[in-house]
């Protein structure tokens, strides 16, 4: 199971900030999560590498934001839970809407889906009620529309694509698993593109093979779980 990525202890979570030093690099900073051991590693540290999450976005032809999603999470930075996929969920919305024919700068998008969707701190799923999976999808429809505070019709598309992604999670309920939000968000996004944006992205069927990683599954009720699908 994976826990801690210090000593793969269970992690807890706070309900107010304590400071606490980065097991990795030192830094020190308020935060509400660490191991039952104490550990805490900071969202720099737990997303390095996260980087060549461009290289792989430039490098496919790939209409499946699903699949893309899939090489990401194969990679050796990506952990079974983390903020890492606040910023691969719209990632890989972008490159697959390019694919599919959008008109975007890909380049130029990945690069602010960087910037933002680190932004989005570990943890907003329970402590935001706004899981950074849904987040990172309304943030691909605010770069794809050139959203703005100020803008009209794209400022309420990507509130909608956010708001559409964070339905489809709460009805899933807890407690979180980044995987399944990742998988919904995703889903959600995609069609939501096709309705209003006029984008066929592709979608292929998903059959979780990590559900024995995570501590916290919820099992039959999840809908990538393979046994829920047998039944």
């Amino acid at each position: 199971m994976e826990g801690c990525l210090i000593c793969g202890a269970p992690l807890e979570y706070l309900q107010e900030d304590e400071l606490m030093t980065c097991a990795v690099c030192g830094k020190r900073e308020p935060s509400k999560a660490r191991c039952v051991k104490g550990h805490y590693v900071c969202n720099e540290c737990h997303t390095r590498g996260l980087d060549s999450v461009i290289a792989v976005c430039l490098g496919t032809d790939s209409r499946d934001p699903v699949a893309i999603l899939e090489t990401m999470m194969d990679m050796p930075f990506c952990h079974m839970h983390g903020p890492e996929h606040h910023v691969m969920v719209g990632s890989a919305l972008l490159t697959a809407y390019k694919n599919a024919g959008g008109a975007i700068d890909l380049s130029r998008a990945l690069r602010e889906m960087f910037r933002r969707g680190k932004g989005v701190p570990g943890g907003a799923c329970g402590y935001w009620g706004a899981c950074g999976a849904a987040v990172s999808a309304g943030i691909f429809t605010s770069i794809v529309t050139m959203a703005s505070p100020l803008a009209v019709e794209p400022w309420g598309l990507a509130n909608l694509t956010t708001a559409r992604a964070l339905e489809r999670i709460g009805k899933l309920g807890g407690p979180r698993c980044c995987k399944r939000n990742s998988y919904t968000a995703i889903l959600a996004a995609v069609k939501f593109a096709r309705e209003h944006l006029g984008v066929n992205m592709e979608t292929s069927p998903i059959v979780c093979k990590r559900s024995g990683r995570n501590g916290e599954c919820i099992g039959l009720r999840c809908p990538y779980n393979p046994a829920s699908q047998r039944g």
